[in-house]
């Protein structure tokens, strides 16, 4: 049996009658639970987005700044200057699309595509060991960040094409 109540604040909700005759809000306890660690895990996610974010642009301060090891290793790899600064400068516009609510998940993304080739890089011109650990532990990061966030850049690629074709 469904019937119209009044909540404390005076608004009017449909809810179920129990057993008792107390009208609850229709919402089962399943309900309330998953929306709580929905909010925790997105929780979880803005602060590991932060934290992701700190990460790049501690690691592109030596790039932007041409930190004379940054130069070398750049200059080694055959990427000189030019190709150190353009890393370093994505490091910072992913860093902070990666706090913009409706660009995290495009930026998740676009951090995966730069660490695939750090990675790469690294396996490259400095093979495996204990040097390839921080951008693989970074590149799983992003990638769970990307797959996290993915209904955004959904969304956003809707917003896109919807003024597009205006």
């Amino acid at each position: 049996m469904t019937r119209t109540s009044a909540t404390p604040a005076g608004q009017r909700t449909n809810g179920q009658v129990t057993t008792t005759g107390q009208a609850t809000t229709g919402t089962s306890p399943g309900a309330t639970a998953s929306r709580r660690t929905g909010r925790a895990a997105n929780r979880a996610l803005w602060a590991l987005q932060g934290l992701t974010a700190a990460v790049f642009v501690f690691a592109a301060i030596p790039k932007l700044t041409a930190d004379p090891m940054a130069v070398a290793g750049f200059t080694m790899m055959g990427l000189g200057t030019t190709g150190m600064y353009l890393v370093g400068t994505l490091e910072i516009l992913g860093a902070v699309a990666l706090l913009i609510p409706v660009l995290c998940g495009l930026a998740a993304l676009a951090q995966v595509a730069l660490m695939v080739g750090a990675v790469a890089t690294t396996l490259i011109f400095f093979g495996s060991g204990p040097v390839l650990v921080p951008p693989v532990v970074v590149l799983a990061v992003v990638s769970v960040l990307a797959w996290a966030r993915r209904s955004r850049t959904v969304a956003l690629i809707a917003l896109i094409r919807s003024l597009v074709r205006r």
